[in-house]
């Protein structure tokens, strides 16, 4: 694998700015990874590695002009948001810091011999172990919160896991600022720089998820990429969990009470939700099922209002635009897809926003315009005329797994009368989230988050949002008949670390 130059590049212009750094080779991956290997027991106390946590916030927050400017050089995503997605990203870092001081995460469940049990049960204790090192694969869209300091990394190392991360191209003089911050803040706590490694490069990315020192996988990106890394993974001798977002539609019903009640705030709505972050994040409304008739037909108009009235953007890379322009083009051609905001290309470097219409009996079965059941990535969406619920469930019933997928009832029916709870009956298999009367663009930090869905949404059940998260980078161990002496402080009796448990059937805090 030959070393080749990385350079930052201004997605304003395509221009090289500067080069941040060098692919990295194979020998190179091999030293990160067994540096994070070494470090995993800096990370063992519970106590040290929340304190990490905190002050890797603290120090991001600290360097938040510097970084924010750095972000915004190579990702044209504007200081307003990245400023948002950095405080984000210290706020996640506090919160699995709080999850580690609570110990709740570790599943402690302990159960003293029963010899009137059928069958008898011996002592036994169970809890938690961080799997190892975590490569960590960073996103294009997210440079802060699904990247170096992102949700994989800080849940990761909350586990207990030391992390390797592939920096995302896009991004790649920001990724070697934020893990200088993290490994300043790992020095602080006497923990070695090598807990947080970071490589670039695609053939490095590949190295990594075959490393054998290498436990689990975390990655956001394309089904394509994703994909394979996600078979990489499941070939190697020793088949590593891989816990994937690969790409969703995030459908959206609404119904004719609803379109009927307020067709101009939907569409309004709508126009705000595909076109937030120009169309570039993950839960961005792709597949819009909107009724036939006048209510429609008003909320389209709404949406066409807004939606012209939106300015052209820059995608995130020169890739990506050429990708976007392709795809809407190749869809634009499909007979009676209809384009009242035709979207594109918006100037040398930008795209401007629109929508697509089709009627529904269009994708009731396999063919050509299967292409609009696919994820178009940037600021286009496409809607969908229903002349009735059965045609409507015969499109939803031919879409894949998705992050989200929402339903806009009327007043009525959101109380209970109509067709809203089978609705959401209908959108549950779909979706790790369903919203009713909302936009999933927005993904709150919080206990109850899921962010994750049937595949190809994840190749897990698992969510990369939230405080569940940290639940992906650990396995369970049961002792039995283990002496007193000889267990870990977490399963001994007297419970000197204080935890919450499960004590012979009863829910201890």
């Amino acid at each position: 694998m030959a070393a080749a130059p990385v350079w930052s590049v201004d997605p304003r212009t395509g221009k090289q700015r500067e080069q941040v750094a060098v692919e990295a080779t194979a020998q190179e991956v091999d030293a990160t990874v067994r540096a994070a290997h070494d470090a995993r027991a800096s990370l063992a106390d519970r106590t040290v590695r929340a304190a990490f946590l905190r002050t890797a916030a603290d120090k991001l927050e600290a360097a938040k002009d510097q970084l924010v400017e750095a972000a915004d050089a190579e990702t044209a995503l504007g200081p307003v948001r990245l400023t948002g997605e950095l405080a984000r990203t210290c706020y996640q870092l506090r919160a699995f810091a709080g999850i580690v001081d609570e110990g709740a995460f570790l599943d402690v469940v302990i159960n003293h011999p029963d010899d009137t049990a059928t069958p008898p049960i011996p002592d036994l204790r169970r809890y938690k172990v961080p799997l190892g090192v975590v490569a960590v694969y960073s996103a294009s869209n997210f440079p802060f919160a699904f990247s170096v300091a992102g949700g994989d990394t800080a849940s990761a190392l909350g586990a207990g896991c030391p992390v390797v991360v592939k920096a995302h191209p896009d991004h790649p003089g920001l990724s070697e600022l934020v893990a200088a911050v993290l490994r300043s803040a790992a020095a602080e706590h006497g923990i070695p720089a090598g807990v947080v490694g970071l490589v670039h490069g695609f053939e490095a990315g590949v190295e990594l998820v075959k490393h054998p020192l290498v436990a689990a996988a975390g990655f956001t990106g394309s089904i394509r990429g994703g994909r394979a890394l996600f078979d990489a993974a499941a070939a190697r001798p020793v088949p590593i969990p891989f816990h994937g977002e690969l790409g969703s539609l995030n459908p959206v019903v609404i119904t004719e009470a609803a379109a009927a009640e307020r067709a101009e705030a939907i569409g309004t709505g709508l126009a705000g939700s595909m076109t937030l972050g120009v169309g570039q994040f993950c839960v961005k409304p792709g597949l819009v099922l909107v009724p036939s008739g006048a209510a429609g037909d008003g909320l389209v108009k709404s949406l066409t209002d807004a939606v012209s009235d939106t300015d052209s953007g820059v995608l995130l890379d020169h890739r990506m635009r050429d990708n976007f322009i392709a795809g809407v083009a190749e869809r634009v051609e499909l007979p009676e897809v209809e384009s009242p905001v035709t979207p594109g290309a918006g100037g040398e470097h930008t795209v401007s926003a629109g929508f697509l219409t089709v009627a529904a009996d269009k994708l009731t079965e396999e063919g050509a315009y299967d292409l609009l059941l696919e994820e178009c990535f940037g600021p286009v969406t496409v809607v969908v005329r229903y002349e009735d619920d059965d045609l409507a469930r015969a499109v939803l019933s031919r879409l894949p797994g998705n992050l989200t997928a929402t339903v806009h009832l009327s007043a009525e029916e959101a109380a209970g009368e109509g067709r809203g709870a089978e609705i959401l009956a209908e959108l549950t298999p779909l979706a790790g989230r369903v919203l009713v009367n909302g936009w999933p663009t927005g993904v709150a930090v919080a206990p109850a988050q899921h962010h994750g869905g049937p595949y190809p949404a994840t190749t897990s059940t698992s969510t990369s949002v939230g405080g569940t998260a940290i639940e992906r980078w650990m396995r369970p161990v049961a002792y039995q008949g283990a002496p007193e002496a000889l267990l870990p402080p977490e399963l001994r009796d007297d419970n000197p670390l204080g935890l919450p448990r499960r004590f012979n059937n009863v829910l201890e805090r």
